[in-house]
């Protein structure tokens, strides 16, 4: 058996399982083995009572501190494992002074062991300070001003910081050599690092321009179509951004792809408070013809054009007699239409309409005349910009209107085949 210089007490721990595996009848050629792998097994059952009990008792006392204090951040750290780590750490010292005991006849492992033993401690420091950070970061979100930041662009860079400056030591440990021929290796391969972590150089630029320039907050409703995209932003984090769709399903979009694609970002109308319709009805034009003069008072009993019928008839009256209009033909001079009643009433009734937007854009307009008709559009806000509200709003507006059109002895165009009500849809959900 070769020897090395050890501590005499860890000397003699050694021989005693040796010894005794000797006098249980034990060959001399595998009593060496046989004593390792025994005081392999008994340092394994200490190190885990020793990480038990540190760990119980660390996770009881962040508990009572946590209930003691208002402060939530002693909870954020259990959440993150923070005692967990530390009673890693705790066995280090009992492990870094077992190797001589447990492998003195085997002296070429020992040197390898130490240095693993000291990876493995800068890995648990490094996994310790990223719990600790992310502890931090959980606390920053319950301040409604970081709420909706992306906390985790910030939290994956710093981690990728601190697991590089590991990967150094590491580095250092194991080859003995300074830091600075580390990076002077990694400057041999940069072009292919570059091409590995591509994705993660982009999202973090990009990252930083969709922080800077306020394009996406967590719990924006985002559009976009190239991705199949269109629910609320969920996640941000270095190189995804997560949105939950409206049929509950995510999608996942590179987050450089926010910079370098266009997406629309619905932030401004649900801060604005109101939702655009944005929708035509189809008027069959053989159906817009002139006002009678003997229908006039008829129509004044439609509540909400009497008065622009009385304002409207004294105008063109007084228009025709001043050009003097032959008003043998209707077509001569100016005239009242059915189809500029019905447009005249289609905006009153969205004035006194309840669930509409006052201050925001509100008009009916003509659009070019289709082989489907004459569209007549409506273009208003309702005053709140919740989905299903919305829709109701929308739906009971133009059941009004397509009910009221008989009243202006108008029609709705509808397809001889199949008598289908074709209406054109280009509102916003």
């Amino acid at each position: 058996m070769n020897f090395i210089e050890v501590d005499t007490t860890a000397y003699q721990l050694s021989r005693l399982t040796y010894d005794l595996l000797i006098n249980l009848g034990t060959p001399s050629s595998i009593a060496s083995h046989l004593n390792a792998l025994t005081l392999i097994i008994i340092l394994i059952i200490l190190v885990y009572l020793v990480q038990f009990t540190v760990r119980t008792l660390l996770k009881k006392g962040l508990e009572k501190v946590g209930e003691r204090s208002e402060n939530s951040f002693f909870g954020y750290l259990l959440k993150n494992r923070f005692p967990h780590f530390l009673a890693l750490i705790v066995p280090f010292s009992l492990v870094k002074n077992s190797i001589g005991v447990v492998f003195i006849d085997f002296p070429k492992w020992i040197p390898i062991l130490d240095k693993i033993t000291d990876s493995y401690m800068v890995l648990m420091v490094i996994w310790m300070i990223m719990s600790i950070l992310s502890s931090g970061a959980d606390l920053l979100k319950e301040n409604p001003a970081y709420r909706k930041k992306p906390l985790e662009s910030y939290l994956q860079v710093i981690k990728m910081f601190f697991f590089l400056f590991g990967a150094i030591i590491v580095f250092s440990i194991f080859t003995g050599k300074s830091p600075v021929a580390f990076f002077t290796a990694m400057g041999a391969m940069s072009a292919v690092l570059l091409l590995m972590f591509k994705d993660t150089i982009m999202g973090f630029v990009a990252s930083i321009q969709v922080t800077t320039n306020d394009m996406v907050r967590i719990g924006d409703w985002v559009t976009m179509n190239k991705y199949g995209a269109d629910g609320d932003v969920i996640e941000i984090n270095l190189t995804t951004v997560k949105v939950q769709n409206f049929d509950r399903t995510i999608t996942t979009i590179p987050t450089y792809a926010l910079t370098a694609d266009s997406f629309q970002n619905w932030r401004g109308m649900e801060q604005a408070g109101g939702r655009r319709i944005k929708r035509a009805l189809f008027v069959k034009q053989s159906s817009i013809r002139f006002i009678e003069d003997n229908e006039i008072e008829k129509l004044k009993r439609i509540q909400g054009i009497s008065e622009y019928l009385n304002r409207r008839t004294n105008e063109i009256k007084l228009h025709n007699e001043q050009i003097g209009a032959d008003r043998t033909l209707p077509i001569n001079g100016r005239n009242l239409t059915n189809l500029g009643l019905f447009r005249a009433y289609i905006d009153w009734y969205l004035k006194m309409h309840p669930d509409t937007h006052k201050n925001m854009t509100m008009m009916v307009r003509q659009l070019a005349p289709t082989d489907k008709g004459l569209p007549l559009e409506l273009y208003v806000f309702t005053a709140t910009t919740k989905w299903a509200q919305y829709e109701n709003i929308m739906s009971d507006i133009f059941d009004h209107l397509i009910s009221s059109v008989k009243y202006f002895d108008l029609e709705i165009f509808e397809s001889a085949g199949n008598k289908m009500l074709i209406t054109q849809s280009e509102e916003s959900r």
